[in-house]
């Protein structure tokens, strides 16, 4: 592979006006698809499998023109102090917006309240209801700000308005943290390379890269039926592989000019050995985001896919676009080591910086010595920042979650603090009696049963289907939606239910927001670990052929797996315990998200092999070239660890950017992933990583010989470059580096 790279490398550095114009037209035709494609809105969402998406597709048959996952509004009225909603003008009021709301197009009923008798019991609080066609991901813009204008309307008749519901639901604004995210990034790169155009060169790259993916899912976005969040993980997943991808190259290029090769074949070098990094470790995030399919969850599955393919992308960009681009940059692109004068560099300074040992080599001969120590506090401390996961409790986030300022939550707690947290989050039994040979009996026994257990405050009565054999029951919690003791209230229901089918022969199915995402949690709880089964098992076969060792691969999964813990017990101390929650803006407490864990692992999976592949290989290459362990772990920290200690930076500063979101859960995973990265690059890659090959010593690239002869050599190590010549007189237009 690394032949063929270096080959790659040098045709893309000669033939570089070819290679822009391909990728200028690719960006161009993907920009003029995402123009002209029709609008695409949200990916609509179902959970095959689960109990709650059963009973919705029942409803639909059931009852024709139901739409049981459709989006619900609460439209929450409060009368001035002193006075009541139900009186005089206030009333008026009231129905007036009820009957602006029952105008929208996607609307399908609207609830009086005053004909449900949703009044409070002081008189001083109403809530009408409104259920719209499709789903809360799939509602149109026009849809909410017809909402929110009813409720401004009302405002502005004099009483207290709040809009709570999925009917809100929006895909949060990050375009300022992506912007802060890129500063920082360029800042980091400036100072790492010592030149403005070498900084530039990554970030040109990973926006051209980000753009063609993003522009690509826009323009498929209909026809695939993909969601503005797919686009949103896409471009934070690309831009922060593509900064990195492009990062290791055109440094290992800066070394290779270090040495005095000229600049071709400086550049294929550089594609060849540090682009067959690129490689593996783009392959490492492909399928850590492509193995998200076997949650089962079609939304998910589409977005791993496609922010898969964005990555692709990166890889593809970084092997050719970067090597095109240097054949621009020309000088203006400095050695390792000799930064541009406009940063006060220079070469009598240059020399003296070579002279001296670099912060990875001081760092390195550190670890090599006192292994034992580093290791022990490394595992240590990330045992402790561990422990949390003990207590770890998975959810849905509700309106609860959101901030105070919201509409959302202040009418969350004006229905709770006015009718009871269950009014929040009701649950919809169905009960399916078409086999029963007494339905309006079995209904009947349904709703006894459900009156009989704990924490039910209401059982409303049934509604049937034209045919009688269907009914739909509303109970209404005492508790919270998010609360163990609403999940507790699901599963007794449920198991209430297999004695009533035992009995009566009619099935029992509970559906509704808050069952749902019971169930989601509980799907992606089991998801976990094949998952996790699946990827880090690909991907320590991969990593078998990349290192040609079966400790090392085992060594990297194993320090993936304990930062993956620590960072979750990170999360759970700030958001479900509270700790540093005022720093970190969390307004409310509870349980973590449930998708948190499983998008950890694949994500942080993916980018933690990155650094492993690019700090390890190094230091193979220094051992396969002839330098002892001891030696080789500090030639890889000296070449590799300035450089990943950048990558490092620029991605906790990407995703750190995330934690200002007003949207608990962008903050959630803003916080846990950029402080997966810390933990991965700092305490593992950095620490416990040279640590270990220290201790294991030649055993660590031990490999079986039947197992060495089976494997396909990559060559990633650029071992067959090493006595590769070049005819120097092949291309007279090839620059030199001049001394």
């Amino acid at each position: 592979m690394a032949t063929f790279l270096y080959r790659l490398g040098r045709l893309a550095f000669r033939r570089r006006h070819f290679v822009a114009l391909i990728w200028v037209a690719l960006l161009t035709l993907a920009g003029v698809g995402a123009a002209n494609a029709p609008a695409a809105g949200s990916a609509s969402f179902s959970i095959p499998g689960t109990e709650a998406q059963q009973a919705f597709d029942l409803l639909k048959e059931r009852f024709p023109g139901m739409t049981p996952n459709g989006a619900t509004a609460r439209v929450v009225f409060k009368a001035p102090d002193g006075a009541l909603v139900t009186a005089g003008d206030s009333k008026a009021v009231v129905e007036k917006t009820v009957k602006e709301l029952r105008g929208g197009s996607e609307v399908v009923n609207v609830v009086d309240p005053f004909a449900a008798h949703a009044i409070s019991k002081d008189g001083t609080t109403a809530y009408a209801q409104v259920t719209y066609k499709v789903s809360g991901m799939e509602l149109k813009d026009s849809s909410r700000d017809a909402l929110k204008s009813a409720a401004q309307d009302a405002r502005d008749g004099g009483l207290t308005v709040e809009v709570g519901g999925d009917a809100l639901m929006a895909v949060p604004e990050t375009g300022a943290t992506e912007v802060i995210g890129i500063a920082i990034a360029a800042l980091v790169l400036v100072i790492t390379f010592g030149s403005l155009v070498a900084a530039g060169l990554p970030l040109l790259t990973a926006l051209i890269g980000v753009g063609i993916g993003v522009s690509s899912i826009t323009a498929l976005a209909k026809t695939l039926d993909l969601g503005s969040t797919t686009s949103t993980l896409a471009m934070m997943i690309g831009l922060a592989v593509g900064i990195d991808y492009a990062l290791f190259i055109v440094s290992r290029y800066r070394a290779e000019l270090a040495e005095g090769r000229e600049r071709e074949e400086a550049a294929g070098r550089a594609v060849g050995t540090a682009g067959s990094a690129v490689v593996f470790a783009g392959l490492t995030v492909v399928i850590a985001l492509v193995g998200l399919a076997v949650v089962n969850i079609p939304m998910l599955t589409k977005m791993g896919v496609a922010a898969a393919g964005t990555v692709a992308i990166a890889v593809l960009i970084a092997l050719t676009m970067i090597p095109a681009l240097l054949g621009y940059a020309g000088r203006k692109v400095k050695p390792a080591g000799e930064k541009s004068k406009l940063l006060g560099g220079g070469r009598a300074k240059a020399a003296q910086q070579a002279a001296k040992p670099n912060m990875g080599t001081r760092w390195a001969s550190f670890v090599v010595r006192r292994p034992i120590a580093v290791l022990l506090l490394g595992v240590l401390g990330l045992g402790a920042a561990a422990v949390p996961v003990a207590s770890l409790t998975l959810g849905l986030p509700d309106d609860g979650a959101q901030p105070t300022s919201t509409t959302q939550r202040r009418a969350y707690d004006l229905l709770s603090d006015n009718f009871g947290p269950g009014v929040n989050g009701p649950l919809m039994v169905v009960v399916d009696a078409k086999a029963s040979d007494d339905p309006k009996g079995a209904v009947t026994t349904v709703t006894d049963e459900i009156k009989g257990l704990k924490n039910v405050v209401t059982v409303t009565p049934a509604a049937y289907n034209r045919t009688g054999d269907t009914a739909v029951v509303t109970v209404v919690p005492g508790s919270k939606p998010s609360s163990t003791t609403t999940e507790d209230l699901v599963h007794d229901i449920r198991a209430a239910g297999a004695g009533i089918t035992a009995d009566t022969d009619a099935k029992l199915l509970v559906t509704g927001s808050t069952a749902m995402n019971i169930d989601v949690s509980q799907k992606l709880n089991d998801a976990l670990l094949p998952y996790l089964a699946l990827v880090v098992g690909l991907a320590f076969l991969l990593l078998i052929v990349v290192f040609r060792s079966i400790l090392v691969p085992l060594k990297a999964a194993l320090g993936f797996l304990l930062s993956v813990l620590a960072a979750l017990g990170a999360v759970v101390a700030v958001f479900q315990w509270g700790w540093l929650s005022g720093l970190m803006g969390v307004e409310e407490t509870g349980p973590i998200m449930s998708m948190m864990p499983i998008f950890m692992v694949g994500v942080v999976f993916g980018l933690a092999m990155d650094y492993e592949v690019f700090l390890v290989t190094r230091m193979r290459e220094a051992y396969v070239h002839g330098e002892n362990p001891g030696q080789a772990v500090v030639t890889g920290f000296r070449h590799g660890a300035r450089v990943v200690t950048a990558a490092a930076v620029i991605m906790i500063a990407v995703f750190s950017g995330f934690i200002g979101s007003s949207e608990s859960m962008v903050k959630m995973i803003g916080f846990g992933l950029a402080i997966a990265v810390f933990f991965d690059a700092f305490v593992v890659r950095m620490a416990i990583v040279p640590a270990v090959l220290a201790l294991l010593g030649e055993k660590a690239w031990w490999l079986p010989k039947w197992l060495d002869r089976a494997l396909p050599n990559v060559d990633v190590e650029g071992e067959a470059l090493a006595s590769a010549t070049t005819d120097p007189d092949a291309d007279p237009d090839r620059e030199l580096v001049r001394a």
